[in-house]
């Protein structure tokens, strides 16, 4: 048709967490959207892949681009640009952990090597189903050992030991291989840990979780003809250090008890202060941890009064009362997402999920629409 229904897809380490809506028949989607999501403070990159929606079969994949954690670190006032879109290859497309036992045993002249493959955690999924039926390939001076075949698990566990002949002089490698079964056509690759058998010797045992990593021994293929296109984005990496939740009962106390007491004459308050001080761009975030506090402290409602009181005994034109970016407002709205939220996933979630799930479809007459 010569056109796309592009939308995009956003991971952390391969964990998609982000789906923005489809933009339907055209080469050049506008989102505009954005979002703040909290992130483990030993991710590795962040993936965004442009999709296009194919209601009769499997979505197909246009393209990625990836940022890593450095480059975020690199650029502490956030990463903006247009960045090329690169072709997904599926052998690279790893995730998970390892659970592994290597070691080196016997004496010089009738060494071994043996490898314990105990478990692994959050493997891709590569079937229809959701899931994967992995198995572990081990590789060492030519030789193959494999284990057992695990159905439909991204969390499996084999708890089986190989062996190998150590050879003389130990300057192969040993690869370990996480594969997942197919009964029809080829395996899917699901990464792979290397181990140097002469740190082996060394250390004479390591044990422990190791993230797959993709095969990048494999030729590369060809680029595809033409562009892919380009993604324009901006993305921010802000660290903040949260102290242990004592450090802050003197402040939590403070308000609690300006709260309580109500609005006092000629008495400057604390929460007015806050709201002076702060900036335009934060102040949304120092509502919401406000609503949050008096939340757990029960006095949400006298903290919304305090406010409100404060916000109508301002000396200003009654037009500017509640401006949009006032902390009153700010903390009003974000009171009823907070509490409204979760009642209207509760009310209204199931039955949105499911009409979105279902995709029906209805025959339109072409005259009466608008295209």
């Amino acid at each position: 048709t010569g056109s796309s229904d592009p939308y995009c897809i956003v991971k952390i380490d391969d964990e998609a967490i982000i789906r923005t809506a489809t933009v339907w028949k055209t080469l050049s989607p506008f989102w505009g959207e954005e979002y703040e999501v909290q992130l483990q403070p030993n991710f590795h990159s962040i993936s965004i892949y442009v999709m296009d929606e194919d209601a009769l079969s499997r979505d197909d994949v246009i393209g990625k681009v990836c940022i890593t954690r450095d480059m975020l670190v690199e650029h502490p006032k956030g990463y903006s640009g247009w960045k090329r879109l690169s072709e997904v290859d599926p052998d690279e497309e790893v995730q998970g952990e390892i659970h592994l036992r290597v070691e080196v045993l016997g004496s010089q002249g009738s060494r071994r090597l043996r490898c314990s493959v105990l478990e692994a955690r959050d493997l891709a999924r590569k079937d229809r189903n959701g899931a994967s039926d992995p198995f572990v390939r081990l590789r060492y001076n030519g030789k193959t050992q494999e284990s057992t075949v695990v159905k439909k698990s991204c969390y499996p566990r084999w708890n089986e030991t190989f062996e190998f002949e150590l050879a003389e002089p130990a300057g192969e490698k040993l690869c370990v291989e996480v594969w997942d079964w197919d009964l029809v056509g080829r395996n899917d690759f699901l990464g792979k840990v290397g181990f140097s058998v002469q740190g082996l010797e060394a250390a004479g045992q390591e044990e422990g979780w190791f993230r797959l990593r993709p095969d990048k021994s494999k030729p590369m293929e060809n680029e595809r003809r033409g562009s892919l296109g380009s993604l324009q984005l901006q993305v921010r990496l802000r660290d903040e250090m949260v102290l242990p939740s004592h450090c802050y009962q003197p402040l939590v106390q403070l308000l609690c008890q300006e709260v309580k007491s109500g609005r006092q004459d000629g008495q400057v308050h604390l929460v007015t202060l806050l709201d002076e001080t702060t900036t335009a761009e934060c102040r949304q975030e120092v509502a919401v941890n406000l609503v949050k506090l008096f939340l757990g402290q029960g006095l949400v409602k006298e903290f919304l009064d305090l406010l409100f009181e404060l916000e109508l005994a301002k000396p200003c034109e009654p037009n500017t009362l509640f401006r949009s970016n006032s902390l009153a407002s700010k903390s009003m709205e974000s009171f009823l997402k907070v509490t409204g939220m979760p009642y209207l996933h509760s009310v209204l979630g199931p039955t949105i999920a499911r009409v979105f799930e279902e995709k029906k479809y209805v025959e339109l007459d072409p005259g009466k629409v608008e295209i």
